[in-house]
């Protein structure tokens, strides 16, 4: 992670000059020191030279798109990637998120709105498979984050810390899932989902409570929920949906409330 002398940094990239000034003032009065650039080539150079905490990443430059951008800061670097963006097409989010982004905002945005989401997302830190590998392979198509786990190592005991239903067992203290006994490839934003998911037995988590939940601002109404938070939270259970291979008709573990969002399916008694 960046900023390892205690200093918080934080890159701009964005070619417009006002969002740039503003970006600036802002993530400045939050007491980051500001390196701003303005397309997506320098924006790379000034992650790998100054390694920010965090970087906000416009998604329509001319040249080098956002998208593209994200997936080369992403091979080398773990900062938290937030994209800025006038489109907020559900496309356009799943585009975002599998480039490698931690959170997606559409522009206008509100400033106060801004700081409030990158200060809740530097209170969730990286869990060490996060960080990218000394020689990285090509950039992840999958979302946002490098793999929970790849490797089912042998359970600490029959029981002990796991949440089973229906062959899916989960390990939250150890971050392991596991599928009839078959490792799970899991993000660490997929993985702390289906855990939400699998605790809250039955009960509706609504979209709104999960994006909230990801920004490490459970259970709280203080900030906004816009649709492309909603929006992301949709592509991410759809892709917990196709690694589970779970139906969505009859589904064993992932049950849409139709309106609201998502609970755990009943247990399968067969």
């Amino acid at each position: 992670m960046g900023a390892q002398d205690g200093s918080r940094i934080a890159v701009i990239i964005e070619d417009d000059a006002d969002i740039r000034n503003l970006l600036g003032v802002v993530l400045t009065q939050a007491g980051f020191e500001v390196v701003a650039t303005a397309n997506g080539a320098d924006g790379v150079d000034a992650v790998r030279e100054h390694d920010p905490i965090v970087t906000t990443l416009d998604v329509s430059m001319p040249g080098m798109d956002g998208f593209e951008t994200a997936k080369r800061i992403r091979a080398f670097s773990s900062t938290y990637i937030v994209m800025l963006t006038a489109r907020d097409e559900e496309i356009d989010t799943l585009q975002g998120l599998e480039s490698g982004a931690d959170d997606y905002i559409t522009k206008p945005f509100r400033p106060r709105e801004l700081r409030a989401r990158i200060e809740a997302m530097l209170r969730r830190p990286r869990h060490p498979a996060d960080a990218p590998e000394t020689a990285p392979p090509a950039p992840s198509t999958e979302a946002a984050t490098a793999p929970v786990t790849t490797v089912a190592p042998s359970p600490p005991g029959p029981t002990e810390g796991w949440i089973e239903h229906n062959g899916l067992r989960l390990q939250p203290e150890m971050r392991l899932a596991n599928l009839r006994d078959s490792a799970l490839d899991l993000t660490r934003t997929e993985f702390d989902l289906l855990a939400a998911i699998l605790e809250s037995t039955g009960r509706v988590r609504s979209k709104s409570d999960l994006a909230l939940l990801l920004r490490g601002d459970d259970y709280s109404d203080t900030y906004y929920v816009g649709e492309a938070d909603k929006r992301a939270v949709e592509v991410h259970m759809s892709n917990l949906r196709r690694k589970l291979g779970d139906s969505t008709t009859q589904p064993r573990w992932l049950e849409t409330v139709r309106g609201v969002g998502y609970r755990l399916a009943a247990e399968d008694r067969t």
